[in-house]
């Protein structure tokens, strides 16, 4: 497989070891570093700024010796180059008499072009304005050894089906960076080659600065900075290599090394669907005027790489975690109290299950509860036993009511649910319609005791139910305001375990681990002698996959070959490709026909950058055709 036909570009940076005016033999060393990365898959290869000199020649930019030598070796390096673009820096005497410092990009033997710098630091201990001009309005013809070529700002190189463009150091600390107009004008991947000496905390600082221009531009950002073997005459220098995508940091190398590489693989196909889908991106005022360059030879990417997470809705460290638990409880909560202040309530009624969702909806309420100054009496919960409810789920539903304090009100449905199937001369079979029974009669009952204590019923469903359509409707489909509806099982899983460990009191503690380890059920299937009979994920498939799907669907736009490419690699050890397929077929059929129930969801707030609500993040027709969505599954072996 090469992974590059779904949108991925393995691109490296390097720091090598630089001999101050020595252009010959920074080469070699440049060419060595390129030749073992391009060998490796890796499409482009980004050196610092005036790499082939090194930054702090100073006046010595102004001799004829060094000016000639740069040229002649820039010549010699780009014959020994292929496929891989090859970013180099030196300084460039034009024509016009002016010095500019310059990015070289090199290919298949050629010199494509030169990007000019244009902000040219002259304050503290930079003087770049002694020797160089700047290079905004430069826009010539150029030759080197026969070479013609454009040295231009407006650059754009083609690697592959995509475009990258140059901004190089002090260009990305202006109001104004290059890089935004790259990015309008189609470059998916900005490259800085840059030379920033190390001062205290400026490491940190060009990293947010990389990682958040990477999101302004919805770009990956490639940057490379100057070794420890320049000049250490007044600062020093860290060799500091980045490599971000979309505000996120891809990789970063240590300081103060000498010949270090950094080596990431950027998804373009992903930044694509980014920018489609912002329409901030779409309407802002392009420049233009950009020159095109390079061919569409396809890069290669035979092994991917990158991780890719299996669990996309949960950060993958214990503080990242935390901060979001405690931030999604508070987006909850709130939505909740100003609900019921609009509402002119206090009263929250919630059917407990004693599975997940319903325990999240209640710690939620009891938040919720405190936020207003309310007492115990402010929550009404109602167990429902039916035909399907097991003995250990209510007595899970028993402890979490009385370790939160709150009464707790039993309502047997079985007696009603028997009528009302005599009354419509239901056979006694276990069908759809004995199950989805149940779930009406269930919600009947909380809305009636809502009506009857104004009150208003608390959803417990969540994004991933929502998204296979895993509820009945009209049912538990139907809230007056559903808490989780922004929450993927995956976090409900994981948020809840917070609450345990970090704010639950040890009675609720218990509780709570008690339903973590309680299978997923919808518990409208007769009890296998008072044990569970149902386990959703045997039925539907296993909810990591499938909020795995519905994050790359929707999130990143992968179409459905990728998605499998993208879960087989995530998974591979535990899941095979033929379950990978199965569970993916069912997840695009139920996606596309269970649309109608979305269409009509009560209000919920959004938690995160995934949402199905109609009123917002996804707007679908409930007759949209799936089938040749199969066919294009069905072609994967």
């Amino acid at each position: 497989m090469n992974y590059a036909d779904h949108g991925y570009l393995r691109i490296a940076a390097v720091a090598p070891t630089i001999s101050l005016a020595n252009p010959r033999r920074n080469a070699q060393r440049i060419l060595a570093k390129y030749e073992l990365l391009s060998s490796s898959d890796c499409a482009v290869v980004l050196t610092p700024e005036l790499s082939l000199t090194g930054y702090s020649c100073e006046d010595l930019f102004l001799t004829a010796d060094l000016q000639r030598e740069c040229a002649q070796t820039l010549a010699e390096l780009a014959r020994g180059t292929g496929s891989s673009l090859l970013v180099v820096g030196a300084p460039l005497l034009l024509v016009d008499g002016r010095l500019v410092n310059a990015a070289f990009v090199l290919a298949n033997g050629r010199i494509l072009g030169a990007v000019p710098k244009c902000s040219n630091p002259n304050h503290a201990e930079f003087y770049e304005q002694r020797w160089f001009a700047s290079g905004t309005r430069i826009d010539v013809e150029h030759e080197i050894d026969d070479q013609v070529f454009r040295v231009c700002p407006k650059h754009m190189f083609r690697v592959g089906d995509t475009y990258c463009a140059v901004e190089i150091c002090e260009d990305l600390w202006t109001a104004e960076p290059p890089s935004a107009q790259h990015a309008l004008n189609g470059a998916t991947l900005i490259l800085n080659p840059s030379a920033s000496p190390e001062q205290v905390a400026k490491a940190e600082y060009r990293r947010d600065l990389v990682r958040m221009q990477s999101g302004a531009c919805i770009s990956a950002y490639l940057y490379a900075s100057s070794t420890v073997s320049e000049s250490t005459k007044d600062v020093v220098y860290g060799g500091h290599l980045l490599a971000a995508e979309n505000a996120s940091i891809l990789g970063e190398s240590e300081l103060f090394l000498n010949d270090a590489m950094l080596v990431a693989e950027i998804d373009w196909h992903r930044l694509r669907h980014e920018r489609a889908v912002s329409s901030t991106f779409r309407n802002s005022t392009r420049a233009g005027g950009y020159r095109i360059v390079g061919d569409r030879t396809k890069p290669s990417v035979k092994r991917l790489r990158r991780e890719i997470a299996r669990h996309p809705f949960v950060p993958d460290d214990e503080s990242t975690l935390s901060a979001r638990a405690n931030t999604i409880l508070k987006v909850q909560t709130h939505g909740l109290v100003k609900r019921l202040q609009s509402s002119e309530t206090s009263k929250m009624v919630i059917g407990l299950s004693g599975g997940l969702d319903s325990t999240l909806a209640l710690l939620v309420c009891m938040d919720t509860r405190l936020e207003m100054a309310g007492n115990a009496d402010n929550i009404l919960a109602v167990t429902m036993p039916g035909p399907g409810t097991s003995e250990h789920t209510q007595q899970t539903v028993a402890m979490l009511s009385d370790a939160a304090g709150i009464a707790l009100r039993t309502i047997p449905i079985s007696a009603a649910v028997e009528a009302h199937l005599t009354d419509i001369h239901h056979d006694s079979v276990d069908d759809v319609t004995f199950e989805n029974s149940q779930a009406r009669e269930r919600t009947q009952i909380l809305f009636d005791l809502a009506n009857k204590t104004n009150g208003i019923v608390v959803g417990t469903g969540d994004l991933s139910e929502l998204a296979l359509g895993w509820c009945t409707y009209n049912a538990d489909h139907m809230s007056s305001y559903n808490v989780n509806a922004g929450v993927p099982k995956t976090l409900v899983q994981y948020v809840t375990r917070w609450y345990a460990q970090h704010r639950a009191s040890r009675k609720l503690k218990e509780a709570l681990e008690r339903v973590l380890k309680t299978p997923i059920t919808p518990e409208l299937l007769p009890t296998d002698a008072g044990e569970i009979a149902q386990h959703t994920e045997e039925i539907v498939g296993p909810f990591e996959l499938h909020d795995f799907f519905l994050y790359h669907f929707l999130r990143t736009g992968a179409d459905v070959v990728k998605l499998h490419m993208l879960a087989s690699h995530a998974y591979e050890g535990k899941y095979d490709i033929g379950e990978i397929k199965r569970w993916l077929q069912t997840f695009i059929t139920r996606f596309y026909r269970q649309q109608f129930k979305r269409t009509t969801l009560p209000p919920g707030p959004k938690v995160g950058t995934v949402s199905l609500s109609p009123r917002g993040d996804w707007r679908m027709p409930d007759e949209a055709d799936w089938k040749q969505i199969l066919k294009d599954l069905d072609e994967i072996n």
